[in-house]
């Protein structure tokens, strides 16, 4: 009688500790999808600062940064608390631990950002794109809106298809990035030093963006699958192959 008594309490505290568990993963969870809408509005309004000279939505980037801070500060200390509360393993563990590396990569896309708008700022009022380049960087820039959709769209939904798009798309800003660098060491490149490195850094930061965009993105197929996409399964040792 007693056993059966004990065991009915700690299926209850079990229970209990499931919920609490629950209801702080999702306080979690709505951070992180904050933290994801945050970067996207910063990627957004850093493209248009840098086509349309916009000094207003460059100054927005910059000062907004401190929310993407102070976001992932506040994740991290979440989860460090269930991790000391309620001892996660398997899955819960999982994904804990990847939402933490989640918060640590939208802040840094966060800084990127903000180093594209301070490039847009420090030009202002001119343009900071030379003629030369203005295809390649507003499809660049072009790149990062749909991207910046893409984001969202994966977070709230935990949309692993979203996440593939993602991660097989990285191509084309790295050729993009390529171009760039071909554009400035090319014999017909006429810009000017600053033009050159304010360039070079540009294309950098968003190629930088789309990269941290990939890491995002497989952190949420580790998430949902527990299969790490960084990885390739390697083939039985014993399989013999034609």
């Amino acid at each position: 009688m007693l056993q059966t008594q004990l065991s009915a309490i700690e299926r209850k505290k079990g229970r209990t500790m499931r919920v609490i568990f629950n209801e702080e993963m999702k306080a979690v969870a709505l951070n992180i999808e904050r933290m994801a809408e945050l970067v996207a509005k910063a990627m957004n309004d850093a493209g248009n600062a840098l086509l349309n000279a916009d000094l207003e939505s460059a100054q927005a980037v910059i000062d907004n940064d401190t929310q993407l801070d102070s976001l992932e500060n506040s994740v991290i200390d979440q989860c460090l608390t269930l991790l000391a509360r309620q001892n996660p393993v398997a899955t819960d563990l999982r994904e804990v631990v990847a939402t933490m590396r989640l918060a640590a990569t939208f802040e840094r896309m966060g800084d990127l950002t903000s180093h594209v708008a301070q490039i847009a700022r420090r030009n202002w009022p001119d343009c900071a794109i030379p003629s030369q380049a203005k295809e390649t960087v507003e499809k660049m820039v072009d790149f990062l809106h749909v991207l910046a959709g893409q984001l969202t769209d994966m977070l709230s939904n935990r949309d692993v298809n979203v996440a593939d798009a993602i991660i097989h798309g990285d191509d084309v800003m790295d050729k993009l990035h390529e171009h760039i660098f071909a554009l400035v060491e090319g014999e017909d490149w006429n810009g000017t030093r600053k033009q050159l490195i304010d360039l070079v850094l540009l294309s950098r930061f968003m190629e930088r963006i789309g990269d941290h965009s990939v890491a995002a993105a497989r952190q949420v197929v580790f998430i949902v699958s527990g299969f790490d996409p960084t990885k390739k399964p390697e083939p039985d040792k014993d399989t013999v192959v034609a």
